[in-house]
């Protein structure tokens, strides 16, 4: 699943394109019109296709943000309401610019496209999904605040250390592992498994710890690599493991930098490297090099 650096990546190739743009029309895939058809929420979340259209047509792609690990477009349009289309892109959506879908080249992604959005300029901002876990919702100004709220700060901004510590005194968080608790983004905005795998070995902190049980000096070293490996991965282009393409259709080189996520022996000291389900997700650390 894409994580905080490959988002930030998405967001950073979407802009140049498509910032001040009209989106004119919006096109369906035939596997999200039969998706909504039968009552499912195919990518296009909580309103019919024909509303989300409507909603979104005739207005000017304002800005692009990055917000954790979702894709924050703010759509604005004279004399209407300012809204704000929220994207996801699931564990293997991408965003393409062309012309026409046929101009994408990778043939998997070509093949999976699901929603066109064309634009002023003649060129389509294409959302393709091989596995279709994606999403797009719209927000009112109101929604998105609540929504925006329920994340924790960005990592690289000030207040986000303070915001952690005092998350995982909570009664909620205190008595989880701490790899679960720093995936939780009303805890640590856009750690994801391959990041947080990768924070908790160069800290030198098993990920099976009971939060309570960490010291607050440990907490502000779990920290800084938290933001350490987020950095690492936005300046290496983030991480494809398996389909993450960013818009140019380029592959992310992350996992040639990785220490401990999917590999066999520790990248530090060459010991075996142990795995762990933990919340659901593989856990890779190493006893020796974390306590």
């Amino acid at each position: 699943m894409p994580e905080l650096p490959e988002v930030e990546h998405v967001v950073r190739g979407l802009r140049p394109h498509v910032l001040s743009k009209k989106i004119v029309d919006v096109i369906f895939s035939q596997a999200v019109k039969t998706g909504k058809a039968q009552g499912k929420e195919t990518i296009i979340k909580q309103m019919d296709l024909e509303s989300f259209r409507a909603l979104i047509c005739n207005r000017t792609i304002a800005t692009i943000e990055r917000r954790s690990k979702y894709i924050i477009f703010c759509l604005t349009a004279h004399q209407r309401e300012t809204i704000y289309m929220i994207g996801h892109l699931g564990m293997a959506g991408a965003f393409f610019v062309k012309h026409d879908v046929d101009d994408i080249q990778i043939a998997n992604y070509r093949k999976h496209w699901h929603v066109q959005f064309e634009l002023s300029d003649k060129q389509k901002m294409i959302y393709s999904d091989i596995r279709r876990f994606g999403e797009f919702k719209i927000m009112d100004e109101a929604a998105y605040q609540l929504f925006n709220q329920s994340i924790a700060p960005e990592p690289f901004n000030d207040d986000a250390l303070a915001h952690f510590i005092n998350k995982t005194k909570e009664k909620k968080y205190k008595h989880k592992p701490i790899k679960q608790v720093i995936m939780d983004h009303s805890v640590v905005s856009g750690c994801g498994n391959i990041y947080a795998c990768e924070a908790l070995h160069l800290a030198g902190i098993l990920p099976t710890h009971i939060t309570d049980t960490l010291s607050t000096q440990k907490k502000k070293k779990l920290f800084s690599a938290i933001i350490n490996v987020l950095n690492k991965g936005i300046k290496y282009g983030g991480s494809s493991i398996s389909d993450y393409r960013n818009v140019e259709g380029e592959q992310g080189n992350m996992q040639s930098k990785f220490n401990i996520y999917g590999l066999k022996q520790c990248n530090v000291c060459g010991h075996p490297v142990s795995t762990q389900v933990i919340a659901t997700r593989n856990t890779h650390y190493c006893e020796k090099c974390q306590k």
